[in-house]
């Protein structure tokens, strides 16, 4: 494996600063209880109710014995667990089996309310019993205010990759008994139906909460007012902004982000990074000494508009539409041979209203060989012998010959290969690939995986048949050197700057320009939601043209969101050889 210099400047943590909120933070399981306690004391001088209501509602994946024992310290004349009245785990299984789906890892997103989780009776019962209640009552459990119309409303949230770890941990998901679930059994039923659910929930709820606990580590709860966390929110809606990274291994990982970011040292390889999937992604929002982390959704559902513009929230609603992320291959192997499905299968399939259409752009390769990415099949291949040889390989019957069927596309440093859905791709070894694409990242078909096992020792999950509906067999090898490889275009330079269009497709939304410069250039996001990366240069600063913002510096290989509300910015070097790719929906 070929030498890789760092500049050892990544930053695995970045904060958002948050001012004028400093006293509005609680950093403390104690702080957070004397704060809870002093406000039921205030509103019950202020209101005199009866019953007066406190609820900790909890998102699915939240631990509510943490949170239970946070009950138990308030001044309380009764604590009822909601989460009694919910449906049984069998008839709650058969409610939504269409969405779980026989499938190890695809469901159809679901449609359904909150209250499905729940018994009508039993839900209607408690509420009663609740509003008949005298003194004061804690509720604890997922959607509280089903139940009564809180007075002190305690939403505590957590982050998606947080509850992928505790799947990981043996933690069941909501309400069940499947602990030893396989962990995409366990995913799928997240994906498809709890965050959709959740959300659903969360967003009509943000302008009533009181106060968010950031409840992503049980041993150190932290707490902001509601106040200043919707405050926290529209800011990072009206500035650029970075999310928390987070790094994981894989059964074809590589070397170079360990190498390179310093990072993951004590694990075997490392296969990805995600720091621009906003889906999973966290912010960390700093209000004085206290730094609290939410899932960057929660901007998304709360300030789409300013979040991602007009044009863009009304083609995808409050959706965060562009994803980026790493792949490494260097020093270690092939991905596996995929494809993704064309608009019309995801949605008469899944549900999901639109595809991963997506691109690789080569941040890095190994020079010590030859690197390659296969993509889109050979000129007049046999289709249905590919068919027949793809499903040989699915039962194990021969080892499936990829570079008899599909083309080997030669890469270097800063190259672009654009791979709309329907096109058969991977990266090989040796390529340190950023990943730009739409954001339904979980729907990719395996077509062979190289006879390999996942990190659990179970064969990894592979697709033919979803594949083969969706290959689509004239993307050849003319097709790709006509349309999919070396698509750069220079459409405008100057003393200092060069802006080239590197990404544009017909079929794909997303448009990705690269900012070659060596003095300030302003530039306008044009009413869409940028998502960019520092790909060349130790680094760089986006700066406000009016004021209006604070100057986020972004390093080697770091992703960074602008928000359409930004209107214009500009981007500084602060080294030589700076390049910055931005990604953005296009018009």
């Amino acid at each position: 494996m070929g030498k890789f210099s760092s500049y050892n400047n990544y930053d695995f943590a970045p904060i958002t600063e948050i001012e004028g909120y400093d006293n509005h933070a609680f950093g403390s399981l104690e702080e957070i209880i004397t704060e809870l306690n002093s406000a039921v004391l205030r509103k019950k001088e202020q209101e005199n109710k009866n019953p007066l209501v406190v609820s900790l509602d909890l998102y699915p994946g939240v631990n509510k014995s943490a949170i239970m024992e946070i009950a138990k310290r308030l001044r309380t004349d009764e604590i009822i667990d909601i989460e009694n009245a919910a449906k049984s785990e069998q008839e709650r299984f058969e409610e939504f089996k269409d969405f779980i789906t026989d499938d190890r890892v695809f469901g159809v997103i679901c449609h359904k309310k909150p209250e499905s989780f729940y018994d009508e009776s039993k839900r209607l019962l408690l509420s009663k019993e609740i509003s008949e209640k005298d003194g004061i009552v804690v509720l604890v459990g997922f959607a509280t205010e089903l139940f009564a119309k809180s007075d002190i409303h305690v939403f505590c949230d957590i982050s998606r990759w947080e509850i992928q770890l505790r799947y990981r941990a043996g933690m069941s998901n909501w309400n069940c008994s499947n602990n030893d679930a396989p962990l995409l059994t366990k995913y799928k039923i997240g994906y498809f139906i709890e965050w959709r659910l959740a959300d659903r929930y969360k967003r009509s709820h943000f302008d009533d909460m009181d106060y968010v606990i950031d409840a992503n580590r049980n041993e150190n709860p932290k707490m902001v007012t509601g106040e200043a966390f919707l405050a926290g929110l529209k800011a990072v809606s009206t500035r650029p902004f970075r999310m928390e990274p987070y790094f994981d291994p894989g059964v074809w990982g590589g070397k170079w982000m360990q190498n390179m970011l310093g990072v993951g040292q004590e694990e075997k390889n490392l296969a990805w990074c995600f720091d621009g999937v906003p889906e999973e992604n966290a912010i960390n929002l700093g209000y004085g000494d206290n730094v609290l982390q939410f899932p960057t959704t929660d901007v998304t559902l709360y300030c789409p508009r300013q979040l991602l513009g007009e044009r863009v929230h009304g083609r995808y609603g409050a959706e965060f539409p562009i994803r980026f992320d790493f792949l490494d291959t260097i020093g270690g192997e092939n991905l596996s041979l995929q494809v993704h499905p064309l608009t019309e299968y995801i949605q008469d399939q899944f549900g999901m209203h639109y595809t991963q259409d997506e691109s690789y752009y080569i941040l890095d390769v190994d020079e010590e060989k030859q690197n390659y990415v296969y993509l889109g099949v050979k000129t007049d291949v046999d289709k249905e012998q590919v068919a027949r040889d793809l499903k040989a390989a699915e039962k194990g019957e021969l080892s499936f010959p990829a570079e008899k069927y599909v083309n080997k596309i030669p890469v270097k440093k800063h190259d672009h290969l654009l791979i709309p859905a329907g096109t058969v791709h991977c990266s090989g070894e040796g390529c340190m690939v950023l990943e730009i694409s739409s954001t339904p990242y979980i729907f990719t078909f395996k077509l062979w995986d190289w006879g390999r096992v996942g990190l659990d020792g179970i064969p990894r999950p592979i697709h033919v048949d979803h594949g083969l509906n969706n290959i689509q067999w004239d993307r050849d090898t003319e097709y790709v050197y006509r349309e999919l490889v070396h698509q750069e275009k220079t459409i405008a330079e100057g003393h200092g700057y060069t802006v080239e269009r590197t990404g544009l497709h017909s079929r794909e939304p997303i448009e990705v320009m690269r900012y070659s410069i060596d003095r300030p250039l302003d530039i306008d996001s044009d009413d869409s939601v940028i998502q960019g990366n520092l790909v060349n240069g130790r680094e760089a600063a986006i700066e406000s043209c009016d004021g209006s913002f604070p100057p986020l510096t972004v390093h080697y290989a770091e992703s960074f969101i602008i928000p359409a509300s930004v209107g214009k910015f500009r981007l500084v070097p602060k080294d030589n050889d700076v390049m910055v790719i931005l990604a953005s929906i296009r018009k």
